[in-house]
């Protein structure tokens, strides 16, 4: 299974990414996934994120992981949010020229999940993927509705994001998404992440077969 490190050109730097090849043919797809907060030791490596990338894989599309400035082989420091949605913006306007037949999936976890969020209600991705969105911390309540295919997955026992106040803010959308809750399962997916694998999968794979 091979995979390329490229560095992409940000607002403030290369950004270091990683795209790997699906296990089979490509269905056009590109699946963009951000990672947890930079302060916090979050990288385009972790286990979550990487996990998503497998998933993205097993269903032909073309997974790009990077990292946020500032973050391992990435220019500049961190961007306070405001620069880490400039650098989603930056990675899919490089993807949009090296793939310009491709459609894009956005993904992201924790504090991923909100730059993937906020982003995605501009270029209106086929699918969007939130992972233990911190609506406790980031602004989710102020984003527009979501018309496109969208998935929530959420641990009953999340000890960063407060479940309740995710499940809460999920009641106040007028167009529900597709909710992956999992009992007894905290932030991180210790033990859990085959399972969460085989969820996405399982909640994608009808979604792709729409869109292809």
């Amino acid at each position: 299974m091979s995979s390329q490190e490229v560095f992409i050109p940000g607002p403030t730097g290369l950004l270091e990414a990683v795209i790997e090849e699906p296990l089979s043919s490509q269905q056009k797809l590109l699946g963009i996934i951000c990672h947890p907060h930079p302060l916090q030791e979050g990288t385009m490596n972790n286990k979550v994120v990487t996990t998503v990338a497998r998933v993205f894989q097993r269903l032909d599309i073309v997974p790009i992981r990077f990292n946020f400035r500032g973050v391992g082989h990435s220019e500049g420091s961190y961007g306070q949010v405001i620069g880490e949605l400039d650098d989603l913006r930056a990675v899919i306007t490089w993807a949009k020229e090296h793939y310009s037949d491709y459609q894009i999936l956005l993904a992201g976890f924790s504090f991923g999940s909100y730059i993937a969020t906020k982003v995605a209600t501009e270029i209106d991705p086929v699918a969007l993927i939130t992972i233990a969105p911190p609506v406790h911390h980031n602004e989710f309540r102020s984003l527009p509705e979501i018309h496109f295919p969208w998935i929530v997955v959420q641990g009953e026992a999340d000890e960063v994001v407060p479940p309740n106040e995710v499940f809460a803010w999920l009641e106040t959308r007028a167009i529900q998404p597709s909710l992956i809750s999992l009992p007894e399962v905290g932030h991180f997916f210790h033990g859990q992440l085959i399972i969460l694998r085989d969820l996405l999968i399982e909640r994608l794979t009808p979604l792709i077969n729409k869109i292809t």
